[in-house]
């Protein structure tokens, strides 16, 4: 094992960072802080952080084929022009639900957009359940519902041969895995491939390495671990400095690193002294393992 490396490159103080995601272009780490309507760039090379906020929470951040950002605000899927600050809905769902909100989503292999929504939380994982669903936006801009019955939807990937979609409703405590037709978008046969285990706390975003293992970042559980999907057993354990760990994606050079955020909502004054770098930016270099780079929407 290579000697692991974690330091916080960024000490944002998010409220609830989330949606890491790496733009190989600029450089840049792309992230948003949830309940201050934030999309945030930081520059691995100059160390600026640039923020745009929004009239809505953002939830999620993905790159555009065709130039700029997508970005999940609200319950709307929306593209974003990063120089203008500005927002051009391509779809609104959940209506009937003045409730909800989405929470984090990812681009599929052919350029789809998936994300999930949930109830507005009245505290950190306190919320009305079953009231989300999960989503996609095609690349015509047309919306298809997979499912509803959602408590908190959350991390999301695919494997890589693309035959297999996982996912994380975070209050089952479990990871689940679909099959995938790539070419439709259809999902089917959705089955457990990991269930947390106590001390684990309640999995919240992840993502995929290039061995075709999963990571996941374990809020309040302080650490995100790594899966096999196909076995069902943990491979690895990383603990970080902070409890609230909420997602994580693979960046930097040959997408060697692994860049995690997290939140401070909910801890109390003496949790933030002991865990000041909460809310930061993490990075953890030395795991031995690269990641792959993230698709981009082509809606």
């Amino acid at each position: 094992m290579s000697s692991i490396k974690i330091e916080c490159v960024l000490p944002e103080n998010c409220r609830c960072g989330e949606s890491p995601v790496w733009e190989e272009a600029s450089d840049s780490l792309l992230f948003v802080d949830i309940p201050a309507k934030k999309l945030c760039r930081w520059d691995s090379l100059t160390k600026q952080v640039q923020r745009v906020t929004m009239d809505a929470p953002v939830s999620s951040v993905a790159l555009r084929q065709s130039g700029g950002y997508v970005a999940t605000i609200g319950t709307k899927f929306c593209a974003l022009n990063w120089e203008e600050q500005s927002a051009v809905v391509l779809a609104t769902v959940d209506n009937d639900k003045k409730n909800n909100r989405f929470n984090d989503g990812k681009v599929d292999p052919a350029g789809r957009y998936f994300a999930g929504t949930m109830a507005e939380e009245t505290a950190p994982a306190v919320l009305e359940r079953h009231q989300g669903s999960l989503y996609s936006l095609f690349p015509d801009h047309h919306v298809k519902k997979y499912f509803d019955q959602v408590d908190i939807s959350n991390g999301l990937d695919w494997s890589l041969d693309h035959k297999i979609f996982y996912y994380i409703d975070s209050l089952s405590y479990s990871v689940d895995a679909f099959d995938y037709d790539l070419q439709t978008g259809q999902i089917s046969n959705r089955r457990s491939v990991y269930k947390l285990e106590k001390e684990e706390q309640i999995p919240d975003g992840m993502c995929i390495d290039a061995e075709g293992k999963l990571w996941v970042a374990c809020y309040n559980g302080g650490r995100v671990i790594r899966l096999d999907p196909v076995t069902g057993k943990r491979l690895q354990t990383v603990k970080l400095p902070v409890d609230k760990t909420t997602s994580c994606c693979f960046g930097g050079k040959n997408y060697s690193e692994m860049y995690v955020t997290c939140a401070r909502d909910g801890m109390d004054p003496e949790g933030l002294l002991r865990q000041p770098e909460a809310g930061g930016i993490f990075k953890i270099t030395g795991l031995g393992v690269k990641g792959i780079a993230p698709y981009s929407c082509a809606g």
